[in-house]
């Protein structure tokens, strides 16, 4: 379970995140949502220990991410800002990672094959297109069997296959227990993808609940934001 508590991060007069909380829970998917600078990425930060609030508490089943003893293996994240080698093949990507990580080599193939990217492996990283580099983030975030999953704009560069595909990725972690969060700007997906969603603008929490008691979410979603 992912908690945030009375979270709060300030950048010189910028006050990004203002006394936010929120749980996500473990068997669902929870959309986090809001426009471009709601504060969103910031948040997803913090919780990676990558960003220092400023005051309040994010934890991981109720550890800060920098005291989990194995943090690979117990969340698996992407982020906008994940970056690959041009010239590595993505097996050798995942081989790196995961040598780094102390896991087993034979867990390289496991996750190319739960992301579709099998007949990828020996092919070179600066030849895939975005859809496959998020493909291959995800296979990176997973290579720790972690219970804990936090993916910032998955759904970017993928085709409507690729979408397809996502979504049922997704809804099969959260029904094996795992904890979901993806922060997204595709309602219409996240109608059909999340469980639960959290819904944000600047850095304040505006709504936090299960998706089906928001009716029409990008309705709500527009109402909430405007507002």
């Amino acid at each position: 379970m992912i908690t945030v508590e009375k979270l709060s991060k300030r950048f010189g007069d910028v006050l990004a995140v203002r006394d936010l909380s929120f749980t996500v829970a473990p068997g669902a998917v929870t959309g986090f949502l809001g426009p471009n600078g709601a504060g969103k990425t910031t948040t997803l930060r913090m919780i990676l220990g990558l960003v220092s609030p400023t005051s309040g508490t994010a934890t991981i089943d109720g550890s800060q991410y920098v005291d989990l003893p194995e943090p690979v293996r117990s969340v698996g994240a992407v982020l906008e800002s994940t970056a690959f080698h041009p010239g590595h093949t993505a097996r050798t990507h995942l081989r790196v990672l995961a040598t780094a990580a102390g896991i087993a080599r034979d867990r390289v193939h496991e996750v190319l094959a739960l992301v579709d990217l099998d007949h990828a492996a020996a092919r070179r990283i600066g030849g895939f297109s975005l859809g496959m580099r998020q493909r291959l983030a995800i296979a990176s975030a997973l290579l720790g069997d972690p219970d804990v999953l936090i993916l910032d704009e998955p759904a970017n560069g993928l085709d409507p296959e690729g979408i397809h595909w996502l979504r049922g990725f997704l809804r099969a972690l959260a029904v094996d227990g795992r904890t979901v969060l993806v922060s997204s700007h595709v309602l219409t997906e996240m109608a059909k993808t999340a469980d639960h969603v959290v819904i944000i603008n600047h850095g304040r929490l505006l709504a936090s609940g299960p998706t089906a008691e928001f009716g029409s979410l990008e309705d709500s979603y527009l109402e909430l934001v405007r507002s």
